[in-house]
This record gives structure tokens, C-alpha cells and sequence, in this order.
């Protein structure tokens, strides 16, 4: 069985037992978290998909921890032009634990 949902402007598959990475999400950690934005929930042949969510479908996710990926570069430069520009930037995440799966 796996869901498919939607957080913060992302959609991921998800399976029970399974850890992801979403943007980040005011809740502390080791705090249970039930996520409504369900958009398609497949059990075996039978696969419900949501006009946008699938009504009662919810997931259940424990917030595991809050952290930063790792830096993405900016680089602008234009050629002949004595013109180059350099930023960073990393992004905040929260870490989930996919605990159950409710249809």
C-alpha cells in the first residue's frame, strides 16, 4: 500500500516505515503529525485517486528532525563584462517517519 501526497508544493509516494525529507514544518520533533492533503492511495488493485484528495484518506508521519541541505550555488557571470556574481543557499527540512496509512 502506498499514498501519494502533497507538502509544501511537492508531491511524494510514500509507504509505511518510510523516512522523507519535506519543507519545512512547525512541529517538534518526536510530535505525530497527520498529513489530509492525501492526492491517490493504491492498495494492491485498488487505486482511489482524488478530485484534488481522496475524501478520509489521511497519513500519519512522526516528525523525526529539522535540518539543512547541503548549499546549492548561484553563479551569474556575464562574459567580457567584468561582471560576476556569487550566492548560496540552503534550504530548511523536516524529516518524517511515515508511520500509517488510513483510507
Amino acid at each position: 500500500m502506498y499514498a501519494v501526497i502533497k507538502s509544501g508544493g511537492k508531491q511524494h509516494r510514500v509507504v509505511q516505515g518510510e523516512t522523507l525529507k519535506v519543507e519545512l514544518i512547525d512541529a517538534e520533533p518526536g510530535q505525530s503529525l497527520t498529513l489530509k492533503d492525501v492526492l491517490m492511495l493504491v492498495d494492491g488493485q485498488d487505486i482511489r485517486i482524488g478530485t484534488p484528495v481522496v475524501d478520509g484518506a489521511t497519513v500519519v508521519a512522526e516528525v523525526v528532525r529539522h535540518g539543512r541541505h547541503d548549499k546549492v550555488r548561484i553563479v551569474k557571470m556575464r562574459r567580457r563584462k567584468h561582471y560576476r556574481k556569487q550566492a548560496g543557499h540552503r534550504q530548511w527540512f523536516t524529516e518524517l517517519k511515515i508511520t500509517g496509512i488510513n483510507a
